[in-house]
């Protein structure tokens, strides 16, 4: 699935720390979907002021070629109201808020840019439905660090439990994003020096049903956009479905037959979404 406010798909969101200016002008050149300047996690306190004029400069600079959203400062932090005001007025292409718990501060923080909703602890997994409903949500980013600490879950070898402890959680968080037509994105993977590791995540994600992944280093950008993207090869076998199921239609048929299955308007409609993303994900730049 696309982006909601229609710039594209969001194959990867790369998070880029707002105290590293030499960073910020690198991920312009990088091909993720979308770029994430982080005000909160990656910045410790004696570096937030720096952070966010880097990120104001960066923002009033121009000359992004995908979203560009900001991370502010949680709640109830020293910084929140500067980082909001900061990236309003900038021009952020939307607000990333952490550890959204409860549906009013989502509300009350819907100021006419899209708000992404960081869901990282329990009380934000029971209340993902009501968050993912307010007009304002982009979309769900899990938090899979704190909300596996909170949740006081073991470390798992990742080629044997496929983040098992999680799990209902990250499907929690799928299940209420799409309830309401809104684009769940899967946590980051800590590991970097792990491609493998990262390769299998990715792929669990897009079968639990994320559209895409948040990512930490250049290099898991392409594997996440090859992941969470179209191939060549699936692209031509959407397209056939397709001209199978209009020629059937023209003829009246409600169900026809392709590659020996039975085609409904369900797989119809799986099959022009899947060129909607592949068409899109052809605007990107080469990797």
């Amino acid at each position: 699935m696309t982006n909601p406010s229609g710039s594209g798909p969001l194959r990867s969101m790369l998070y880029v720390p707002g105290d590293k200016p030499r960073a910020i002008e690198k991920a312009r050149a990088l091909n993720a979907d979308a770029v994430i300047l982080d005000l909160e996690d990656a910045v410790a306190p004696e570096h937030k002021a720096q952070a966010r004029e880097n990120v104001r400069s960066a923002l009033l600079a121009g000359g992004w070629r995908v979203p560009v959203l900001v991370r502010v400062n949680g709640l109830g932090t020293p910084w929140e109201h500067d980082d909001r005001e900061m990236a309003l007025l900038s021009g952020a292409s939307g607000l990333v808020l952490p550890k959204v718990e409860d549906a009013c501060a989502a509300h009350e923080l819907s100021l006419g840019r899209p708000l992404w909703a960081m869901i990282e602890t329990p009380l934000g997994v029971l209340n993902a439905p009501a968050i993912a409903a307010v007009p304002g949500v982009a979309g769900l980013l899990v938090g899979a660090n704190d909300l596996a600490r909170a949740l006081r879950t073991r470390p798992q070898a990742h080629e044997q439990s496929q983040r098992l402890p999680l799990l209902y959680a990250l499907s929690a968080v799928v299940l209420a994003a799409r309830a309401h037509g809104k684009l769940p994105l899967d946590a980051v993977f800590n590991d970097v020096r792990d491609p493998a590791g990262f390769a299998s995540e990715c792929e669990q994600g897009r079968a639990l049903g994320f559209a895409g992944k948040t990512v930490i280093h250049p290099d898991q950008i392409a594997p996440a956009n090859a992941a969470f993207g179209v191939t060549a090869e699936q692209a031509q076998q959407a397209c056939a479905l397709l001209e199978v199921w209009e020629a059937g239609r023209a003829e009246g048929r409600s169900v026809v037959t392709h590659g020996g299955a039975l085609v409904e308007g369900m797989h119809a409609d799986e099959a022009r979404e899947m060129l909607t993303l592949w068409e899109a994900g052809q605007d990107q730049p080469a990797e």
